[in-house]
C-alpha cells in the first residue's frame, strides 16, 4: 500500500509539473524556469522517499558539460535536484506522454541514436549552447549499467566541449541502502529490467539514498575527444570508489 500511495502522489506531482510547463513557463524567465525544475525534482524525490546526498560542489554557472555514469531512469531526476542542466537524450523520449513534455520543458536536447550523422549535428548544437554559457549533461556510457562497474565512455559528444572551449565537470552517481551501507539495486534499470518493474522496485525500497559526488572542472588541455573520454572515465570511476569507501 505504501508503494501504491507513493505512485499516486508521484503521478499527481508529474501532472502538476506538466500543467506548470504549459501554463506558467511562458511567463517565467529562464532562471525562474530552471529553479522550478530543480525544486520540482527535489520534491518528487521526497515524495518517493529517496534521500539525496551531494558531495563536492556543482558548477555555479555555465558554460560547462556535466559527465556522469548512468544507472537508472532516476539519474536525470537526481541530477536535476542538485542543479538544473540540459540533458542530451534519445529522441523517442519527446513522444512519451507527460514525460516528453516534462523533458522538453526542462530543455532536453534530442538526438536520433539510429542516425550516426545526427551525432555530428548534436555536437554542433551542444557547442553553440556551451558558447552561450549553458550547462549541459551527458551519459557517455550511452546506456545504463549495473551500478557496480562502468561501461566504456563514447567520445562523440565530448567533442562539443572541445569545440565550445568549455570545461567538463565529472560526477558520479550511486544508489545506496542506508540500512546496510551498501549498494542498492532497487533503482537499477539494466538488461531485461522493465521500466514499470524498476519503478515499483524503487517505490518499495526502504532506506534508499542517491549519492552524487561532483569532481573538479577540467579543460581539454590539448587532449582529443578519445583521450579526454578515457581520462573522464577514470575520473568518474575514482569518484564512485570514494562514494563506496565512505559508506
Amino acid at each position: 500500500m505504501r508503494a501504491a500511495f507513493k505512485l499516486l502522489r508521484g503521478f499527481w506531482h508529474v501532472l502538476m509539473g506538466w500543467v506548470t510547463i504549459y501554463f506558467r513557463f511562458p511567463q517565467l524567465t529562464s532562471q525562474q524556469r530552471e529553479a522550478r525544475v530543480q525544486a520540482w525534482a527535489m520534491q518528487l524525490l521526497r515524495i518517493w522517499g529517496i534521500d539525496l546526498e551531494v558531495r563536492g560542489k556543482p558548477v555555479l554557472a555555465g558554460p560547462a558539460l556535466l559527465v556522469s555514469n548512468h544507472i537508472s531512469w532516476l539519474d536525470i531526476l537526481v541530477i536535476h535536484a542538485t542543479r538544473h542542466c540540459r540533458f542530451v537524450s534519445k529522441s523517442e523520449l519527446r513522444g512519451w506522454p507527460l514525460l516528453g513534455t516534462l523533458a522538453t520543458g526542462a530543455g532536453t536536447l534530442y538526438i536520433e541514436r539510429a542516425q550516426r550523422k545526427d551525432a555530428m549535428r548534436m555536437v554542433k548544437d551542444m557547442a553553440l549552447s556551451l558558447r552561450n554559457g549553458e550547462v549541459l549533461a551527458v551519459f557517455p556510457e550511452g546506456t545504463t549499467g549495473d551500478g557496480i562497474g562502468m561501461l566504456p565512455f563514447h567520445s562523440n559528444l565530448i567533442q562539443s566541449a572541445i569545440e565550445g572551449d568549455a570545461p567538463i565537470q565529472t560526477l558520479a552517481l550511486q544508489f545506496v541502502d542506508t540500512r546496510t551501507h551498501s549498494i542498492s539495486m532497487a533503482a537499477r534499470f539494466v538488461g531485461d529490467d522493465t521500466l514499470l518493474a524498476s519503478i515499483w522496485s524503487t517505490l518499495n525500497a526502504q532506506g534508499l539514498k542517491a549519492v552524487v559526488i561532483f569532481g573538479e572542472l577540467q579543460m581539454a588541455q590539448g587532449r582529443n575527444r578519445r583521450a579526454w573520454a578515457h581520462d573522464l572515465h577514470q575520473d568518474v570511476m575514482a569518484l564512485k570508489q570514494n562514494c563506496l569507501s565512505a559508506q
